[in-house]
């Protein structure tokens, strides 16, 4: 199967949908590649707060799902493949899935995300959205007076173990050096906060709990000896990926693989946009990533247009 299209939106997560959802009432007709796993990384998150006009706390997956009925209710296809290659070297671009669907795009948008780095051990996963967190801003507020554990060495870590401050009891960051590696002003803001203690040369080894975490086991990584923690909250901070793979270094991206894109969403190809967590490592929030995904849709009209095909 072979699509031929105005505008081709690769994602499924807020940005995504968002542009979607502009693009559509802007007469392009997208089509959304959304892959398997549909929704980012709200499809983890347990209740969102902070997102306008919920009164009430909605979980993750419930609102990308209501994302994706006003995409499907504007008469958006959503294909629900992983991009595998794209070719950006000719117009129109070309973009083909895992399963073969291959689709001609005039413009194209970027919108696939980034996912946290994670221990990868079972109770993890098993608890992950019921204690286990990567994002502080998101979930930190359901921690008020209780204590939690934050893993990791670098900024990310120092400045979620300090934003943390602001609604834990106790902050406990666990490294598995003796340094930090974070810039020289976030380790010192870290180390000067009260409520922040540091357990060195020690990796997860467990996070325990039935329903809710309870504690984690650490792992003392010189002399193998194993602890017991107890806390109410994990949350990784070990880093992020963007999924630019599929790119093939076709984009110009930054160290750490993020697609670089202007205050408008252009990126190094003109035509190409990116939205979302693709391309921002700073704010990763709902709100921004739609804002983002707004931008990118008419800033791809408005392309279009200058090139006679709007």
């Amino acid at each position: 199967m072979s699509e031929s299209k105005k505008i081709v939106i690769i994602g499924s997560g807020a940005a995504a949908y968002t542009a979607a959802i502009y693009a559509a009432r802007a007469n392009m007709d997208p089509l959304v590649f959304g892959g398997v796993s549909m929704g980012g990384q709200l499809m983890i998150t347990s209740d969102v707060e902070n997102f306008p006009g919920f009164p009430e706390p909605i979980s993750g997956p419930e609102l990308m799902e209501r994302m994706q009925k006003q995409v499907e209710r504007l008469g958006v296809k959503i294909i629900n493949e992983y991009v595998v290659t794209v070719d950006l070297s000719r117009r129109p671009f070309h973009v083909e899935t895992t399963e073969g669907t291959a689709a001609a795009a005039e413009a194209l948008i970027i919108a696939t995300g980034a996912n946290a780095k994670w221990l990868g051990i079972e109770s993890e996963k098993r608890l992950m959205g019921h204690g286990v967190s990567a994002c502080a801003t998101c979930d930190g507020f359901f921690f008020k007076n209780k204590a939690v554990v934050v893993v990791g060495g670098g900024d990310t870590a120092m400045e979620e173990a300090t934003f943390l401050t602001k609604f834990a009891s106790k902050v406990v960051v666990v490294h598995r050096r003796g340094v930090l590696r974070a810039s020289k002003i976030m380790q010192e803001r870290a180390q000067k906060n009260s409520k922040i203690s540091f357990i060195w040369d020690t990796a997860i080894e467990e996070i325990t709990g039935n329903g809710h975490v309870d504690g984690v086991k650490l792992k003392n990584l010189k002399t193998n000896a194993v602890t017991a923690l107890k806390c109410d909250g994990v949350f990784m901070a070990i880093g992020h990926a963007p999924t630019t793979a599929f790119l093939g270094g076709q984009l110009k991206t930054d160290e750490n693989g993020y697609v670089i894109a202007d205050d408008r969403t252009r990126t190094s190809v003109p035509g190409v946009f990116a939205a979302g967590d693709v391309m921002d490592h700073r704010y990763r929030q709902a709100v921004t990533a739609a804002g983002m995904g707004c931008k990118a849709a008419l800033e791809a009209e408005r392309w279009l247009a200058d090139q006679g095909t709007h």
